[in-house]
């Protein structure tokens, strides 16, 4: 057993778990930033699902599409961010 084959047993069922937890929040959150910050760590957990794969599998392309992943991330969450701030601000 190498060390990459320990790396994806291991870390794989911890991320799926987290997966599930944070999907859960997702459905449950009580309020919709909550719900957005759940969505932010689903992808947090796809991006890392990813690196594990390409750690595990040695295919470098992989990091380039968590690259990816994070970048439309991060366009997600400024924009849920920028959709609560002027609702927020409506409200008032």
């Amino acid at each position: 057993m190498n060390l990459s084959l320990l790396a994806l047993l291991i870390s794989l069922p911890l991320l799926v778990g987290a997966m599930l937890l944070a999907f859960f929040r997702l459905l449950r959150g009580p309020s919709l930033p909550d719900r957005v910050v759940a969505l932010d760590f689903l992808s947090l957990i796809g991006i890392s699902v990813t690196a594990v794969y390409a750690i595990a599998t040695n295919v470098s392309l992989m990091l380039d599409v968590a690259l990816v992943i994070a970048l439309l991330s991060f366009l997600g969450t400024v924009a849920f961010a920028y959709y609560i701030e002027r609702s927020t601000l409506r409200d008032q």
